[in-house]
């Protein structure tokens, strides 16, 4: 019996040996645990690619809209043929609608500020910020100067970075727009962090106006 049994044995050990062969060579296992390791990481990733895109489509967003009201302001034109045409607060405020209009989905008005300056020259021939209207809850000021700055002598150079300041010819007018608005992330808020998006536009006005003031009717959105 004892003889059978290690015979029986003996003829089945090929086949235990051939069955450890082919578990030594299974690999779908090892396949399973490395994308259980591996999907986490690449979800991170799609969803950070994914921040990325939307950040920079923000930055996009934020500098036409920028571009369209100053073109916009510049181009307000009020008034007969009879007298220089009048910049008016309504006019302004149309502007603006078409801010919060063209930022749909941003959330502009809780989340960020423009600021649009005309910038003139003064009597005294230098640079002006004659008036000053803002639009939106975040706080937030120029910073190139408040409405008034330079109404007296030349020492004022104009808007913008230093050494490339944007400057208003005689009898003319530059709308001057700044925009800050503050990132609202999609997912990663704590990675990115605070982001704050900036961005500036000028645009010459397109024909002569009355510049002596703003006009009524319409709600003046001062600069709080």
């Amino acid at each position: 019996m004892r003889l059978k049994a290690i015979l029986t044995r003996a003829r089945a050990f090929p086949a235990r040996l051939a069955r450890r062969a082919r578990l030594a060579r299974d690999t779908r296992g090892t396949v399973i645990i490395e994308m259980a390791f591996a999907v986490p990481l690449l979800v991170l990733l799609g969803f950070g690619g994914l921040e990325m895109a939307y950040l920079t489509l923000a930055n996009t967003r934020i500098s036409q809209i920028g571009l369209s009201a100053a073109d916009n302001a510049s181009r307000i034109a009020a008034g007969t043929s009879l007298s220089l045409p009048q910049i008016r607060e309504l006019d302004i405020n149309e502007v603006f609608t078409g801010v919060e209009e063209q930022a749909n989905g941003l959330d502009f008005k809780q989340h960020g500020r423009i600021i649009l300056s005309s910038l003139e020259r003064n009597p005294e021939g230098g640079q002006w910020i004659h008036w000053q209207r803002c639009y939106g809850d975040l706080v937030a000021t120029s910073s190139y100067g408040l409405e008034g700055t330079g109404k007296t002598g030349t020492d004022f150079k104009g808007m913008g970075p230093k050494g490339r300041e944007v400057t208003a010819a005689a009898g003319t007018a530059v709308m001057f727009v700044e925009i800050v608005y503050e990132y609202q992330p999609l997912a990663f808020g704590s990675w990115l962090g605070p982001r704050t998006i900036r961005s500036t536009a000028a645009f010459n006005i397109r024909e002569s106006r009355d510049l002596s003031q703003v006009y009524g009717p319409g709600i003046k959105s001062v600069c709080n």
